[in-house]
């Protein structure tokens, strides 16, 4: 499996476990955990990947990584 496709999987889990509260709240939160916890590294190449079609990505995380991007929180800090 490689790396990012096991960011993948993670991101999905991440909106699946919190859809229990609406598909609002839950991109919201995903948004959050993952500008919050993950490195830079790490939201750097969902970035890259999502820019690259976000193939595997689910539509939930796909919006919660479009509110990361316009923020610039996907882009790998210096």
């Amino acid at each position: 499996m490689k790396h990012v496709d096991k960011l993948v999987m993670m991101a999905n889990q991440i909106v699946k476990n919190l859809a229990v509260n609406g598909e609002e709240r839950a991109v919201a939160a995903a948004a959050d955990h993952i500008s919050r916890f993950w490195e830079p590294r790490m939201r750097s190449l969902i970035g890259e990947h999502l820019a690259n079609g976000g193939a595997g990505l689910d539509p939930m995380t796909v919006k919660a990584l479009d509110i990361l991007a316009r923020s610039g929180r996907l882009q790998q800090q210096a």
